[in-house]
C-alpha cells in the first residue's frame, strides 16, 4: 500500500491520494524544513485496541526530495508463547536503493526499494517513537523507541541513491487492512475487526520545525460502513473503525 511518490508539497497532497486499499488516510506536515530536506522525523504510533492477529497496518509515509518516497509503521501479530508481538515496518520506494542490513530484503510492494521488518515482544496501548533518521551519506535507519522502557529497536537500514533529499515537509498516513488487497469476501465490510490507535503529532530534531498530525478520513469501498471515528486528542489524532468479535473474513 502506497500513495503517490513524487509528491514534495503538502498543498495539493489530499486531492491526489489514489484510494487504493487504505480504510482511513490522515497527513502530516511540517514548518520550516531546509531546502535539502529533514534528517530525521519520529512518528508516534499507539494501537489503543486491536485483535492480537495479522492483517491491521498503521503506517506514515515521508518524501525524499527529487525522488520518492518511503514508509514506516506498525502491525499486530497473533501472540507467540503467551505474549503480544508488534511488526514493525521500514520501507524505501526508491528506485536503486540499497541494503546490508539482515532485516532487509530487495523490492517494496512488488516494486523498486528495499523493505525491512522486525518483531517484538510488544505492549498494546503503548506508544512507540518510530524513528527516521539519516546516518553517514545517504544511509537511512529505521527504528521503534519504547517511549516506557526507552528501549531502541532495530528495525531496518538501507541507502538510497545521491538523487534523494532530505525528507520534505509532510505526507500521508493511513490504516489499512490488508488481506482485502487480494481477497475480499462478501458483504466484507461488516467483517472488519475492530481497531483503535492514536496517531501522535510527528516531531524532528531540525530547529524551529513544529509538526502536526490531521485528523482521518475514510477511503475505499467501506466509506460509511465500518463506524468510523476521528477526533484530535492531546498530542495527535485518534482513530477507530470495525466491529469487534470480526475476523475479516
Amino acid at each position: 500500500m502506497r500513495f503517490s511518490p513524487t509528491l514534495t508539497v503538502l498543498g495539493s497532497l489530499i486531492h491526489l491520494l489514489p484510494v487504493a486499499t487504505a480504510l482511513l488516510q490522515s497527513s502530516w506536515s511540517a514548518t520550516n524544513v531546509p531546502a535539502t530536506g529533514l534528517t530525521d522525523i519520529t512518528f508516534p504510533i499507539t494501537i489503543v485496541e486491536a485483535d492480537h492477529i495479522s492483517g491491521y497496518y498503521f503506517a506514515q509515509q515521508y518524501t525524499f526530495i527529487g525522488s520518492s518516497i518511503g514508509y514506516t509503521g506498525i502491525q499486530p501479530r497473533p501472540d507467540a508463547n503467551g505474549k503480544a508481538v508488534l511488526h514493525g515496518v521500514f520501507s524505501s520506494f526508491v528506485d536503486g536503493s540499497t541494503t546490508t542490513d539482515s532485516n532487509c530484503n530487495a523490492g517494496a510492494d512488488g516494486g523498486p526499494g528495499v523493505s525491512c521488518s522486525f518483531e517484538w515482544n510488544g505492549v498494546y496501548g503503548r506508544t512507540y517513537n518510530f524513528e527516521v533518521k539519516r546516518g553517514a551519506g545517504q544511509l537511512w535507519v529505521g527504528t521503534a523507541i519504547d517511549t516506557v522502557t526507552q528501549e531502541r529497536i532495530h528495525i531496518g537500514s538501507y541507502t538510497v541513491p545521491a538523487g534523494a533529499g532530505g525528507i520534505a515537509n509532510g505526507q500521508a498516513g493511513f490504516v489499512e487492512w490488508y488481506p482485502w488487497n487480494s481477497f475480499e469476501p462478501p458483504n466484507h465490510c461488516a467483517h472488519l475487526p475492530y481497531q483503535q490507535t492514536v496517531f501522535g503529532n510527528p516531531f524532528t530534531s531540525n530547529m524551529g520545525s513544529v509538526c502536526t498530525q490531521s485528523e482521518f478520513f475514510e477511503t475505499g469501498d467501506c466509506i460509511g460502513q465500518v463506524a468510523f471515528h476521528t477526533e484530535k486528542v492531546p498530542g495527535g489524532v485518534e482513530n477507530n473503525c470495525g466491529f469487534r468479535g470480526q475476523t475479516g473474513s
